[in-house]
């Protein structure tokens, strides 16, 4: 038979098919990548649950954490837990419609759908926007050091560095609506709480091992 992947032997291959036949089908229409694509990345998530066992069906939240902390360096477990929050709302497992909106939104070069992300990202502790209190607990981990009365001042002065750069109506809140627009202006500025998505050259990394040739940096 003609293999998908050429670590995977006939039987794997065979197996790979019958389980995720009907999702490639799906995801090729319903998502921006090809069937190539779609491919690609299920088989990537396919091994992952080939390690758990010969009855394993699903990736665990494990398994997601270290990919976050080994592959693509992102070492803030609270944004972590965010992103995996943002994704599915299934507390043991990984399923490979999580897989694949997370890879839609991570390799996308759409600024509204990275932005999107990134806010819900900040503001899944409950509340729609970010309001002063948030941005003060999300700031205290820039600052660390043995001079409390310091690092009180920077985080302070951090705090209010945001508000006057994204609060631009001055009512004390920062909505998606006045973060999009900086963010639109100062792509930059679209993980101004902390790293959400990998760097350019883990994402490179990502679209090479999955052969999405869309992906794929310029320079490479």
């Amino acid at each position: 038979m003609n293999r998908i992947d050429c670590s995977m032997d006939d039987m794997a291959n065979t197996k790979f098919l019958t389980a995720y036949g009907s999702l490639i089908k799906h995801f090729s229409t319903s998502t921006d990548f090809n069937y190539n694509e779609v491919l690609g990345l299920l088989v990537v998530y396919y091994k992952f649950v080939k390690f758990n066992g010969p009855t394993a069906k699903k990736m665990t939240k494990k398994q997601f954490y270290e990919l976050f902390l080994v592959l693509f360096r992102i070492c803030d477990m609270s944004i972590i837990d965010r992103v995996l929050l943002c994704i599915t709302n299934d507390v043991r497992f990984v399923r490979p419609e999580a897989w694949m909106q997370l890879f839609s939104v991570f390799l996308s070069k759409d600024t509204k759908i990275r932005s999107k992300f990134a806010y819900n990202v900040y503001t899944y502790s409950g509340t729609a926007t970010l309001n002063r209190e948030a941005v003060c607990l999300a700031v205290e981990k820039f600052f660390e050091g043995d001079d409390d009365d310091e690092v009180i001042e920077l985080r302070a002065d951090m705090v209010e560095f945001v508000f006057n750069k994204f609060d631009l109506d001055k009512d004390g809140i920062i909505s998606y609506s006045e973060y999009a627009e900086v963010v639109q202006n100062q792509p930059p500025l679209i993980e101004f709480l902390g790293q959400v998505f990998p760097d350019d050259n883990d994402l490179a990394l990502v679209a090479l091992c999955t052969n999405i040739e869309s992906k794929f940096r310029s320079d490479d």
